[in-house]
C-alpha cells in the first residue's frame, strides 16, 4: 500500500499534522518495482475555515508519501491562487 499525506504549514487555523489524501494498493512480485502517481489539486487542500466556508488557502504544504504513516518521504511545495 502507498499512502499520500498532506500538511498545511501556514494555515490561518490549526490543521492536522497529517491528512490522508490518497492511497493505492499495490501488489509486487519479488524484485519488482512500480511507479505510483498521485494527482493533487486544490480540492485536496480544502478545509472548513472560521467562516465555515469549504475553501483552501495559498501557502506552503508538506507532501508525504510512504507505505505507512511513520515511514514517509517528504517534500514541500508552494501553492498560490
Amino acid at each position: 500500500m502507498v499512502q499520500l499525506y498532506i500538511r498545511d504549514l501556514v494555515a490561518s487555523m490549526t490543521r492536522p499534522v497529517k491528512e490522508l489524501k490518497g492511497f493505492q494498493k499495490v501488489f509486487l512480485k519479488a524484485g519488482e518495482s512500480k511507479t505510483i502517481t498521485f494527482d493533487i489539486s486544490t480540492e485536496d487542500l480544502k478545509f472548513y475555515n472560521y467562516d465555515i466556508d469549504f475553501d483552501w488557502e495559498p501557502g506552503e504544504f508538506e507532501i508525504m508519501v510512504g507505505g505507512n504513516s511513520r515511514d514517509l518521504v517528504k517534500g514541500k511545495v508552494n501553492w498560490g491562487r
